[in-house]
């Protein structure tokens, strides 16, 4: 019989809880659609409106201001569009962006050339909040669009998101997005307490289906123009038919993690620091990004000097071990993580990078058998090296 796998690679995707798959499968069996207004398609809008509220619990946000997507890129690029606006505010004539946000923000923005800046972050990975008070005061007079990320899919770095709003709402005429998707499920996220304008996430990141995700606006901010076009739905702001079972989904993922956030924080975060520590004990020359910045719980991204990721990823797929690399892949390659580079970490040690993310299904059995397969793994370098020396 073969043995299970250990999954640990829930910031790509977190398997679906048993209680979400029972939730889906209810709302394939809802024959309505959400606009019609027979019995039908009346029992399909409650259960669409029972999710919205979920979700937005979930995210301190109000439901009103709730906009289902297909996940979390599109959200993205909907508040990127442009359209995001707070009454009394000029449209943002800028972008301003952290410079290791995930690419459906460094590329899903419809600003123009020219117009948007990247705001550096330390060498922990937060943002560097005098460097943007300063451009802030440099563009004193212009309407701003600043976009940070809650937390960054690779390092797990959770960025001061409270600061970042002082920020600009001493500017006055700056709007803040944070795309959340990383962190919702994870960390406590409340739109309102922040002061966010707009925040964006995405349910298989918190154990619902894939394909589904949301757009959440503060009391009072509105997209201006719809960002899909052709229909009435979510309050004309994105039309088509809704995805159902996805949202219903992604609603009961929401109440599930809304749920047991404090109590799975603090396991997984226990797991992740007792795999860190074992993993410093074996290699002492190993470097763990983000190491001096508050973390995501359930996240560790690390390298050991020579050992490559590629190689490495192989090893643990082939021992039955699931995670992934801190760089991005292409065409079978690993290139340079841009989050690392922006870090000012080596391109030898980026090389390496490697990303163990942990979630709900996560026991200590899995993390044992992870290092085992790490064991395995840096003995065949340090073998290497003992030869070439």
């Amino acid at each position: 019989m073969t043995a299970a796998r250990a999954y640990l690679d829930h910031n790509a995707t977190s398997p679906v809880r048993p209680e979400v798959s029972a939730a889906v499968a209810r709302a394939l069996d809802l024959p309505g659609n959400p606009s019609s207004v027979h019995a039908e398609g009346r029992a399909a809008r409650a259960a669409l409106e029972a999710a919205r509220e979920q979700v937005a619990a979930l995210l301190g946000a109000p439901s009103a201001g709730l906009v289902f997507t297909s996940g979390g890129t599109e959200a993205a690029n909907a508040v990127l569009s442009g359209a995001l606006r707070r009454p009394g505010l000029p449209a943002p004539a800028r972008l301003l962006i952290g410079a290791t946000e995930h690419p459906c923000v460094a590329a899903g923005h419809r600003f123009p050339e020219g117009f948007v800046e990247i705001l550096p972050v330390t060498a922990s990975g937060l943002i560097d909040l005098a460097a943007l008070e300063s451009r802030l005061d440099a563009l004193a007079d212009e309407p701003l669009l600043i976009s940070v990320h809650a937390a960054n899919n690779e390092t797990g770095v959770v960025q001061p998101l409270a600061g970042i709003v002082a920020l600009a709402r001493r500017h006055g005429r700056a709007l803040v997005h944070s795309d959340a998707v990383q962190a919702a499920g994870k960390v406590a996220i409340d739109l309102a307490p922040l002061g966010l304008d707009a925040l964006t996430v995405s349910g298989h990141k918190f154990a619902a289906p894939k394909g589904v995700g949301a757009v959440a606006l503060a009391e009072g901010v509105v997209l201006e123009a719809a960002f899909v076009r052709g229909g009435g739905q979510e309050g004309r702001r994105r039309c088509g038919t809704e995805n159902l079972p996805g949202i219903v989904g992604m609603g009961r993922a929401a109440e599930i993690a809304g749920t047991v956030l404090a109590s799975e924080a603090e396991r997984l975060g226990r797991l992740r620091d007792g795999l860190e520590a074992q993993v410093l004990a074996r290699t002492p020359d190993a470097t763990v990004f983000g190491a001096g910045a508050p973390r995501l719980p359930n996240t560790l991204s690390f390298a050991v000097p020579g050992l490559e990721a590629a190689t490495a990823l192989m090893a643990f797929d082939l021992a039955g071990v699931a995670v992934s690399s801190g760089s991005a892949c292409a065409s079978g390659k690993v290139a340079r993580s841009p989050v690392l580079a922006a870090m000012g970490v080596s391109p030898a040690l980026a090389a390496g990078a490697l990303r163990v993310s942990l979630g709900w299904n996560t026991v200590e059995s899995d993390g044992a058998r992870f290092l085992d397969a790490f064991e395995r793994a840096v003995s065949s370098l340090y073998k290497r090296r003992g030869k070439a020396a």
